[in-house]
Formats: structure tokens, sequence, C-alpha cells
């Protein structure tokens, strides 16, 4: 599986973690990081039936698979 990332993507990966670094415990790279592992999960999962494939990761992309849980901070506490 080959991985490509729009610049929003990536804008909105770092927004995410520098947020929640912010708002919960600043854990450094340490929460992109683990912010990725978040939105590749799906993918990751899938990666075998997807052999061969070009997958797009956009701002909605990340948006639909961490958004919510970012804005909880209740919540990003625990998962993320």
């Amino acid at each position: 599986v080959e991985l490509t990332f729009t610049d929003d993507a990536i804008d909105s990966l770092a927004g995410i973690a520098v947020d929640l670094n912010a708002s919960v415990e600043n854990i450094g790279a340490r929460r992109l990081q683990t912010v990725m592992e978040r939105v590749l999960d799906e993918i990751s999962y899938d990666a075998p039936d997807r052999n061969g494939t070009t997958v797009t990761i956009d701002a909605a992309y990340v948006e639909k698979h961490v958004g919510d849980l970012s804005r909880n901070t209740d919540l990003s506490r625990f998962i993320l």
C-alpha cells in the first residue's frame, strides 16, 4: 500500500497533535505518533486486501478518524 498525504492532511495532523498537547498533556512528538496511529489504524488493518493500491489521506480523512475524539478532551486524555 502506498500512502500519500495532502498538504491539508499534514496541517490537520500537526494541528490536532499540538492542540491535544496543549489541552491534555504535552508529550511532544509522541502525541503526533499516536494521532498518526489512530488515522492509519483502518488502513493498517485492511492493508493485505489493498495490496498494490494507493491511498490518499486528506484533511477530511483525518477529521473523520480523529476529529471528534480530539475535541473531547475527557476521552482523548485516555485514548490519544
